[in-house]
């Protein structure tokens, strides 16, 4: 055969066994766009989110349940939130035959439960601490008593009292206690007043308590959950947070307990039987989001718009199975004292 001069000689087999190819990359993951984040209250913002209620969504009627227990136990009464609204208190628990004409005990065995939120807003939030802590001992010598739950407000007072401005950590970026405790209406003469047996006070209160077959606790919130399964295992992880006193922690716990409305809607049957499931109970009671607010019918602040609900008393819904106590005493509302079971 011939064969061309010029021609180059062809490649000499490899020697040795053949390279190892390099390894099949993975398709790369497909990553489904975003969700919008969720629009809900932050303990930064000024105020109170302006709803209006759904037309679908009629108030719901006020509702009973059923005679209590017989017991050794006077009658039990709730009150909502406060807000440093001193002389309004003393008239709704003088109107209830709570307490006599100056303000003390005069109700024998009666059981008494405020569900949080006694300061910042209102005029004399400290006087509202100090009047709790009279009952407390003025009702106990009579055969009854008087309680106190934890509200977000207390968890934010002891935290600008502790903390002032440290910086922590926000999902709306760089805050501080104090910083959320005058944008949330503290008032500086309650910070002036603030001593520390009122601190130590409120840093024991529980979170959760269950009464004649009603769950009280301050927030209408799931959040509870998080903090245990138990009624005293979510107070012992509270006191826990704040003896432990770091501010991170103690602000998530305040974080936690400012966020409300879980009992509204269609998914606010749900939640309220997690609730009721975990901790025991036929019926939530709870304070924290003022009623006309629950209802939608209440606009800002400043846009001079009138009051579209005039509370009389507390709201139920959720299929009767929630009970709201805030009537918006901060706002032209009423501060709210009810004897439960209701009476419809």
């Amino acid at each position: 055969m011939h064969t061309d001069a010029g021609a180059a000689a062809p490649p000499a087999p490899p020697v040795g066994p053949p390279p190892a190819q390099p390894p099949t990359q993975p398709a790369p993951p497909v990553v489904p766009p975003a969700a919008p984040p969720a629009v809900e209250y932050t303990p930064t913002e000024h105020d109170l989110p302006v709803l209006r209620r759904p037309v679908d969504q009629p108030t719901v009627r006020l509702g009973t349940m059923g005679d209590p227990e017989d017991g050794p136990h006077g009658p039990l009464y709730v009150v909502g939130d406060v807000h440093g609204y001193l002389d309004e208190l003393r008239a709704a628990l003088h109107a209830e035959g709570l307490v006599d004409a100056e303000g003390h005990w005069s109700a024998g065995t009666a059981r008494l439960w405020f569900l949080g939120d006694f300061t910042d807003r209102g005029p004399d939030g400290i006087g509202v601490i100090d009047l709790v802590m009279q009952l407390s001992a003025e009702a106990a010598a009579a055969g009854g008593y008087t309680k106190a739950l934890m509200g977000n407000h207390e968890l934010l007072l002891i935290g600008a009292k502790r903390f002032g401005d440290t910086p922590v950590n926000s999902v709306a970026g760089t805050a501080s206690f104090l910083a959320a405790w005058r944008l949330n209406g503290g008032q500086p003469s309650d910070m002036e007043r603030l001593q520390d047996h009122h601190v130590a006070w409120m840093s024991r209160l529980d979170a959760v308590a269950l009464e004649d077959g009603h769950l009280l606790l301050h927030s209408d919130t799931t959040a509870y959950l998080e903090y245990g399964t138990s009624i005293d295992a979510v107070n012992d992880a509270v006191t826990g947070i704040l003896q432990r006193g770091d501010a991170d922690e103690c602000w998530e716990l305040f974080r936690k307990f400012t966020k409300r409305f879980a009992f509204r809607g269609d998914s606010g049957t749900a939640a309220v039987h997690e609730l009721l499931d975990a901790y025991g109970g036929g019926r939530v009671v709870h304070g924290h989001s003022p009623i006309p607010y629950l209802l939608g019918e209440v606009g800002a602040e400043d846009d001079g718009e009138e009051l579209a609900h005039v509370v009389e008393g507390p709201h139920v819904y959720a299929d009767d199975l929630a009970v709201a106590m805030d009537g918006g005493v901060t706002m032209d509302g009423k501060l709210l004292v009810a004897q439960l079971p209701l009476q419809g």
